[in-house]
């Protein structure tokens, strides 16, 4: 009887400090989403690493996105992928070419300008580690689909506990691939051109290149 009571109370007592570590991680997950919608712009400079050793894949580069309401403009992987708000352009200078496509309708896709805003929602939230880097407190909080269908096992996010800005995201997936992107910089409310979110068809059409509409 013992026995069985001192289970129970090991049970209790971890769903009661679970729940708590929950509240603790949505609350830091809200002040982060808070801070990121006050500032007019951002602008990040990444790393992006992607790792599988099983399929002994190894991918490692850099990129950078300004965002600015739902809009953005990135460079990754030497493309430019631009949203204006109705139209997603992405250009190719290599090949010379750019593809034209509406707005994506799938509200699942993880677009630059939901990539801090995206853990809101379809996640379980649980604290975990918190540790030192260069002298930075980063608060790291683990994400868990709750779609269980989800190819992606887990997201850490590492979270700047005093600037509440993401630090950096390490997403596993169920095919045992990992994607690390850590933030090198994190500017706000940079002075922009009225003309950065907008694509000139026109020069490109100059430029020799071929116009995919989609």
């Amino acid at each position: 009887m013992k026995k069985i009571f001192l289970v129970l109370t090991l049970v209790l007592v971890s769903n009661v400090t679970f729940a708590q570590n929950s509240e603790k991680a949505k609350a830091l997950l809200e002040d982060v989403y808070a801070k990121v919608k006050s500032y007019d712009n951002i602008y990040i400079d990444f790393k992006y690493v992607l790792n599988n050793a099983e399929a002994g894949i190894n991918q490692e580069t850099r990129g950078d996105v300004t965002l600015q309401g739902d809009k953005y403009i990135g460079n990754f992987f030497g493309t430019t992928l631009l949203y204006d708000g109705s139209k997603v352009y992405t250009i190719i200078p290599e090949n010379e070419e750019v593809t034209i496509e509406d707005k994506s309708n799938d509200e699942n896709a993880l677009t630059p300008a939901k990539m801090l805003t995206f853990y809101r929602e379809g996640h379980n939230y649980e604290m975990d580690i918190l540790q030192n880097v260069n002298g930075r407190k980063i608060q790291y909080v683990k994400l868990t689909p709750i779609d269980t269908n989800s190819e992606i096992k887990t997201i850490l996010l590492g979270i700047d506990a005093e600037t509440k800005h993401i630090y950096k995201l390490i997403e596993t997936g169920e095919n045992g691939t990992t994607t690390t992107i850590t933030v090198n910089s994190f500017k706000t409310d940079q002075p922009l051109s009225k003309t950065l979110f907008t694509f000139d068809e026109a020069k490109y059409k100059n430029d020799g290149y071929y116009i995919v509409r989609n």
